[in-house]
């Protein structure tokens, strides 16, 4: 396999009639999966999602892909194909759009009808939205491409065969093989053989279960086990979900309605997504089991359940905001049952353990992946990308979706198929592969770093902001102020010292005064002393007062004011 190296160059210009694919997303990591391919100057992208915040990242709400690459060249983009309407494939297109509002976008109808309420908040005029279906091929000059259906944890999945004059890629997307999908909808096993037949030099294969073997399960066996659970819960009921995973909710709905509970909705987006969804056919909603959250707190706890967002524990979704007490509808205690009807995306064990011990520590039963089967993944496991394999026969594999480990095991199944290891590459976020004569090849690392959205900022958050916020919410905050007057050499006022988010007493620093006084007035009374030398020598002294003392290092902001 080729297994990359961070110290690459940058990529040299691209030849004609070359296929250069550069993933600015998704490599790495799950979420903000984004892949632009280039031939002959014009551009394609697939997919543009966002990737959501861990602990170590403080105040930040998304994560996008890096446009840089690409920003100065929009106008050679000639189209966007979204594979499925999940936010880490769709959650940056707006963020895409204000650079330019008019690419065309593909996607599935679902897909695009998700797209559009959030094209809709951020006012942007997007009348470029197409639909396509299973089976059906665009053109756009340079390229061409098809797209098949796949079954995923969302209705509506695609994968596409992209052609250029350099060779063929198939893109799977988000996928699994499901013999027996809610919707009916199979992964297009005999379209994936014809491209293999026709000759596919590139396979870009989902790894997200690369590393689990066999199968996964059918969503049809967790509708029984959601009935049962919801059948011998007493009290309410919350199920957390993807807010987009409308087989899930379907399932709800009718465990909800065997046993006699209506289900109200919690959450922006849930409440969105699945009134899409029912308006366009793919949720089915039995008669009189909706209700309202008004409706539902009316009704006696076994007669209600709600649906809810926050499996992942974001912490301002409504799951988080119940289990620290904080909701404003909806309270969990004993007798009342929880159940967590989502995959535990890696990343965010952290969160979600906080959420679950939130929520027992109320005195609900928590019942989840772990305890019962109350959820199967979207992604094929590593049988069914071995079928995939030996079904495509690839010339050039490139696993995409997933963390390093993830990536390196999808290649490794790859090479068990009889894959030329040569021909397996693992990549990462930026590195450019160039496609030619059916070899793929790196052909260096373009720079791709992460890009904050904060609030109404986009990218204006550092690496050493966030460091900084870490510190601040882990190690506290000391600040000294002081007046000087350098030409008399005399201190004028303080230092006065204040600690924020340190559990000590202000009379603490009472200790360190006269060090920090001894400290100010021989940086005063040195020869060319400046403001900023006073600081340096508060900030030392302190420094290694709060290490030894506190054991805390926290961010110390010494101001010295020079009287004229």
């Amino acid at each position: 396999m080729m297994s990359l190296l961070s110290e690459l160059p940058e990529p040299g210009p691209l030849k004609p009639d070359t296929l250069r694919i550069t993933p600015l997303g998704g490599l790495g990591e799950i979420g903000r999966n984004m892949t632009v391919f280039e031939i002959n100057s014009k551009l394609l992208i697939v997919d543009c999602g966002v990737l959501f915040p861990e602990e170590q990242q403080p105040g930040v709400d998304l994560i996008l892909p890096d446009f840089t690459a690409i920003e100065d060249r929009l106008d050679d983009v000639v189209g966007m194909l979204l594979t499925h309407g999940h936010e880490d494939h769709i959650g940056a297109v707006p963020y895409l759009l204000k650079l330019r509002p008019d690419i065309p976008i593909y996607g599935s109808e679902l897909t695009l009808a998700f797209v559009k309420p959030k094209l809709d908040e951020h006012r942007i005029a997007n009348t470029n939205l197409n639909v396509v279906e299973d089976g059906q091929k665009v053109d756009l000059g340079e390229f061409s491409f098809e797209v098949v259906a796949v079954t995923h944890s969302i209705p509506d999945a695609l994968a596409g065969m992209i052609r250029t004059r350099a060779g063929n890629v198939l893109i799977t997307g988000d996928f699994k093989m499901d013999q027996l999908p809610l919707d009916g909808r199979l992964t297009d096993l005999r379209a994936f053989a014809r491209f293999g037949e026709e000759g596919v030099d590139l396979f870009m294969v989902d790894s997200t279960n690369a590393e689990v073997p066999g199968f996964v399960t059918p969503e049809r066996e967790i509708g029984p086990v959601l009935n049962r659970v919801v059948a011998a819960s007493t009290g309410q009921i919350v199920v957390a979900s993807f807010a987009s995973h409308v087989h899930r909710v379907q399932q709800v709905f009718a465990a909800a309605q065997l046993s006699g509970r209506k289900v109200a909705l919690i959450g922006r987006s849930m409440e969105r997504n699945m009134r899409i969804a029912q308006e366009l056919g793919y949720l089915e909603i039995p008669q009189d089991v909706l209700v309202s959250q008004r409706e539902a707190a009316q009704l006696p706890a076994n007669e209600r359940l709600y649906m809810a967002t926050g499996s992942q524990g974001e912490p301002m979704a409504a799951l988080a905001r119940i289990a620290n007490g904080e909701h404003r509808t909806v309270e969990v205690g004993e007798g009342d049952t929880v159940i967590f009807a989502s995959s535990l995306i890696p990343g965010n064990e952290n969160s979600v353990y906080r959420v679950i011990n939130g929520l027992t520590r109320l005195g609900a039963q928590v019942v989840h992946q772990a305890n019962a089967k109350v959820h199967v993944s979207g992604h094929a496991a590593a049988g069914e990308l071995l079928y995939c394999y030996n079904i495509v026969q690839p010339q050039n594999v490139m696993p995409i979706h997933g963390e390093v480990r993830h990536l390196v095991a999808n290649g490794e199944l790859a090479e068990k198929t009889g894959v030329d290891p040569r021909g397996i590459i693992l990549a990462q976020d930026g590195v450019a592969v160039d496609l030619a004569n059916g070899r793929a090849q790196i052909a260096g690392l373009q720079p791709c770093e992460y890009v904050y959205v904060d609030g109404d900022s986009i990218g204006e958050i550092s690496e050493e902001e966030l460091q900084d916020r870490l510190v601040l919410g882990s190690e506290g905050f000391i600040a000294i102020y002081a007046v000087v007057d350098l030409e008399m050499e005399r201190i004028m006022s303080g230092p006065t010292v204040r600690g924020v988010g340190l559990a000590e007493s202000p009379e603490v620093y009472e200790q360190i005064q006269p060090d920090l006084e001894d400290a100010l007035a021989a940086a005063v009374a040195k020869k060319g002393a400046t403001a900023y030398s006073c600081q340096q020598a508060m900030r030392r002294v302190m420094g290694r007062w709060a290490a030894r003392k506190l054991r805390r290092r926290p961010m110390i902001v010494p101001v010295v004011v020079v009287e004229e």
